[in-house]
């Protein structure tokens, strides 16, 4: 079975788990699917709105499709959900992306 097919597989059983999801948005990301891996990050960050790695993720997956204006969107929710959390390793990173991203 392969990674896709395994994380609809756990996802068919529990639709709320948030890692599941997370990893099935990156699998479509890596494979070049970039609509469906912004589907499957929006349905994380609906219901798990402080799994702040989805946003940083979702961010460079939409800065790689030259979606320049939904990344900083993007990055500007993630650094609010990492002070929320105080997660500082990954309020850097975006705050980074986000200069670079101008």
């Amino acid at each position: 079975m392969d990674r896709i097919a395994m994380l609809k597989e756990i996802l068919a059983g529990d639709p709320a788990d948030a890692f599941a999801r997370y990893g099935l948005a990156m699998e479509y990301a890596n494979s070049g699917q970039t609509e469906t891996a912004l589907a499957e990050f929006s349905v994380l960050l609906e219901k798990s709105p402080d799994y702040t790695a989805g946003y940083f993720m979702a961010a460079q997956t939409l800065a790689k499709a030259s979606r320049v204006d939904e990344a900083r969107k993007m990055l500007v929710d993630g650094i609010a959900s990492a002070k929320r959390t105080v997660n500082n390793h990954a309020l850097s990173e975006m705050e980074a992306m986000l200069e670079e991203l101008g």
